[in-house]
């Protein structure tokens, strides 16, 4: 979807920050977010572009305002509720204090045991799949991003479509994760790293020898 998180090549926005010896959570509440992301994903209610779709669906102007954890915790309100495992009520309810365990929900799988998190973490979830897919692309090959604009999740960022690059990588057959967001959990496509000149997406004023690699899904590519 064309929406706000989007940023690439858009104006107004300041020179990301670097931060010498960062820590991995500024704050304790952080911590318990990213942990709390983690167990609701273990319920297997949805999918990592399912989650994604949930952020990109922010409002424009919360999204803005709000840091890359507070969008973390909109999208698993959003998931939880959506998927019926707590209720709106339920969650403005422990925003006011009260703690009493919510009731579980039907069918709702076991817990995630705490000797078990660590395996998962470093697991992850895996998006190659070793199916045959004939390649229609080949490394040296020139083609042409789709110039799309689909109300739903797509990897394919605004600032490169429609524009032409040429094939370095077949990665092989990963999970495809425009029709994984819309619930299609198996769907799979070949992926490509494909590279582009800096002045086919940012025009003639960009440094003529940087260049840009993506990796992009069969559906977004077309021959040059």
């Amino acid at each position: 979807m064309n929406g706000v998180h989007d940023l690439g090549g858009m104006h107004g926005f300041p020179e990301l920050g670097y931060e010498h010896d960062e820590p991995v959570f500024h704050h304790a509440w952080e911590r318990r977010c990213f942990a709390l992301n983690f167990c609701a994903d273990a319920l297997g209610r949805w999918n990592l572009d399912t989650w994604r779709h949930a952020v990109e669906r922010m409002d424009p102007v919360e999204y803005l305002r709000t840091s890359y954890y507070e969008h973390w915790l909109h999208a698993m309100e959003t998931l939880l509720i959506e998927q019926g495992l707590l209720t709106r009520e339920e969650l403005e309810a422990r925003l006011g204090g009260d703690s009493t365990p919510a009731a579980p929900a039907p069918g709702q799988p076991a817990a995630l045991a705490a000797s078990e998190v660590e395996a998962a973490l470093f697991r992850g979830e895996p998006a190659c799949r070793d199916v045959e897919r004939p390649a229609r692309f080949r490394p040296g090959e020139v083609v042409r991003t789709a110039n799309i604009h689909p109300a739903g999740h797509t990897r394919l960022p605004r600032y490169a479509r429609a524009r032409r690059g040429i094939v370095r990588a077949d990665r092989g057959v990963h999970l495809f994760p425009d029709r994984r967001a819309a619930g299609e959990d198996e769907a799979a496509e070949r992926l490509y790293n494909v590279e582009f000149g800096a002045s086919e997406l940012w025009g003639d004023e960009a440094p003529p020898r940087d260049t840009v690699r993506l990796d992009l899904w069969e559906s977004y590519l077309e021959p040059e």
